[in-house]
């Protein structure tokens, strides 16, 4: 039994040493997901996925990264947006990463990435053990540590080869869609620049996850080259979209004061008021805010995410049957954005008006049809309902909300309540049924 907790311990920390961090938060914005799937479409045609199927999640991590954990689900790092220099860049990223979503890799990174390491780990442990039990414990430790060390080395060796391939699908993609890959030898050298930055050393390959950067950049750009669409300039409208939601971005994540130094009131242009918007609206400052939303107006007046910015300053800044108007524009423009339909929903709850009770219900039943991995408007929906008097179904939306918030026992607890006032047999009755089942389920295998 020690020597199996022993191994286990070692292939522990291999996979620990090499696994993506994933604990981050995720942000999410309306404008942001659209744009990410507008950009990844053609390249997920290229790859041969439905790009239905592909989902871009934009991660609060200030580093430069993109991943894919499992599934078709691609992670980009805000940090990567904010440092990228224009859309055609982002392009490269996101036909990388389809090429690990296209090869499986996060499904045979398992079976075949360990293989090797772990009969080397094994290996290695027998030969420690051997030298501990014949009293050489210092050479023993010693034959471990290799071992280990071996194992990573096998276990990075294999993600290098898998990188290397993923590299020359990307490119695939990229000229399959009509796209330049300049872009993607930008980024490339933006990395190996923060190499050198960080004095990252560029001369062994052996304990890194992925090539060197100067080795990618040269395979890759006698390749891109050779393109018919190397000199192909991005579409005008995705490069304005990125410079608005990278100055977004901005505005969101850092403090006010830096924000309004990068973008000053003497720019006026519609990144630089948009970043302005969010600096003034984190300072507390909301007609500042609301001038420069409507100065963007102004020149769009249906444009869905500048009414969405207008109705989030006034609902959180007091004013929530403010909100309502601009909210419900933006939703007549945009109808297919859940993210909108709920921070309408909420407005119409915080006004505090029971008429307009059935509209929010309206909409946010909307909202969680097209996204049910949405905690807050199943909040806000189990709310609407509750005022309504209506506290199966209010039941049913808790519910919801502890299965996805990994709260199992509030989950079991929601769906009875729901189960014991809904008619047996309905959609709404089986949903409650079916959330029951796999919160009891959770709680047994937490307790095994």
């Amino acid at each position: 039994m020690t020597l199996i907790r022993s191994v286990l311990a070692l292939m522990l920390a291999v996979m620990l040493a090499v696994r993506p961090a994933h604990a981050q938060s995720i942000l999410r914005d309306a404008e942001t997901e659209a744009w990410l799937h507008e950009m990844a479409t053609p390249l997920a045609k290229a790859a041969g996925l439905d790009p239905r199927n592909v989902e871009l999640v934009l991660i609060n991590d200030p580093s430069l990264n993109a991943f894919v954990m499992t599934g078709q689900t691609i992670y980009v790092h805000s940090g990567t947006i904010l440092q990228a220099d224009n859309a055609n860049q982002l392009q490269g990223i996101i036909a990388h990463e389809l090429g690990h979503i296209a090869a499986g890799h996060s499904v045979r990174f398992g079976p075949e990435g360990m293989k090797g390491a772990s009969s080397v780990s094994i290996l290695s442990l027998l030969a420690a053990v051997g030298a501990i039990a014949a009293g050489a414990g210092e050479a023993g430790m010693a034959i471990m540590g290799l071992g280990q060390r071996a194992a990573l080395g096998k276990v990075l060796a294999f993600n290098r080869q898998q990188e290397s391939r993923t590299d020359q699908a990307g490119a695939r993609y990229l000229e399959r869609a009509g796209i330049s890959g300049r872009g993607s030898i930008e980024f490339f050298e933006k990395i190996q620049n923060q190499e050198y930055r960080y004095a990252i050393p560029q001369d062994n390959d052996y304990m890194r996850t992925h090539p060197l950067s100067a080795d990618r950049i040269s395979a890759l750009e006698s390749l891109y080259r050779q393109s018919p669409y190397w000199d192909t300039p991005t579409d005008p409208k995705l490069e304005a979209q990125f410079e608005r939601i990278k100055a977004k971005l901005f505005g969101f994540i850092e403090d006010p004061e830096r924000t309004l130094r990068k973008y000053p009131e003497s720019d006026t242009s519609a990144p630089a008021r948009v970043a302005r918007a969010y600096a003034w609206h984190k300072g507390a400052y909301p007609d500042q805010a609301a001038a420069e939303t409507d100065a963007l107006l102004a020149e769009n007046p249906n444009d869905p995410y500048i009414l969405e910015l207008k109705g989030q300053v006034l609902l959180e800044s007091g004013r929530p049957e403010d909100a309502v108007a601009p909210l419900e524009r933006a939703i007549e423009n945009a109808p297919d954005q859940p993210l909108i339909a709920t921070l309408l929903g909420h407005a119409l709850i915080a006004s505090e008006d029971p008429d307009m009770l059935p509209r929010a219900i309206e909409v946010l039943r909307g909202a969680v049809a097209h996204d049910r991995l949405n905690p807050f408007a199943w909040y806000q929906l189990g709310i609407a309902y509750s005022q309504t008097g209506d506290e199966a179904r209010a039941a049913l939306a808790s519910a919801e909300q502890h299965s996805m918030s990994r709260q199992p026992e509030l989950a079991v607890r929601s769906a009875q309540m729901a189960m014991n006032g809904i008619p047996k047999g309905t959609p709404d009755w089986i949903r409650a049924q079916d959330i029951l089942m796999v919160a009891q389920n959770e709680i047994e295998d937490g307790r095994d």
